[in-house]
């Protein structure tokens, strides 16, 4: 369905990556127990049926179809191609998710601290892209004990200078 497309096959991240115009519209992904297919503006798409999921607890934008058994893409043939060509429409138009209220993470007071300690933190840290950013703090409050988060920081303050994200 996908080949079929006016999308183009790359190959990013070690998975096929579907693009418009150098611009990611969908990915394909495979696990142990599934296989699944990811709609990187799928919160802009519409899913009455409620079919697209989110990928996980701190996603934002990206929803998926998780396939379990072979048989589901036959049975969700004619629904899968209205998402693509959907997908491919909100990709023409330009349109990108709205940014809320919801969307922000706390900066950690470890982090605050780290930037009065380390020239240059502070401004490398703001040079990463929002979901660099955003990534780090999750990743950096996601621990209750202060030295927990005081030593994820350390350990990520070399990337960050470098102003790659956690993945680079």
């Amino acid at each position: 369905m996908l080949l079929e497309s006016e999308l183009t096959e790359e190959r990013k991240w070690g998975v096929p990556t579907y693009t418009l115009n150098s611009k990611n519209v969908i990915m394909l992904g495979v696990f142990k127990e599934s296989c699944v297919i990811s709609f990187l503006k799928g919160s802009l798409i519409k899913d009455p049926e409620g079919i697209l999921e989110l990928p996980g607890p701190n996603s934002r934008d990206g929803r998926l179809i998780r396939f379990t058994k072979e048989e589901q893409v036959t049975e969700l043939e004619y629904t899968i191609r209205a998402f693509i060509k959907e997908a491919i429409e909100i990709e023409k138009s330009g349109k990108k998710p709205e940014r809320t209220a919801l969307d922000t993470v706390e900066i950690p007071e470890e982090l605050l601290q780290k930037f009065e300690e380390v020239k240059g933190l502070e401004k490398a840290f703001y040079s990463l892209t929002p979901g660099r950013q955003r990534g780090y703090l999750i990743h950096f409050l996601g621990s209750m004990k202060s030295q927990t988060r005081i030593n994820r920081i350390v350990k990520f303050i070399p990337k960050i200078m470098e102003e790659k994200g956690m993945m680079d």
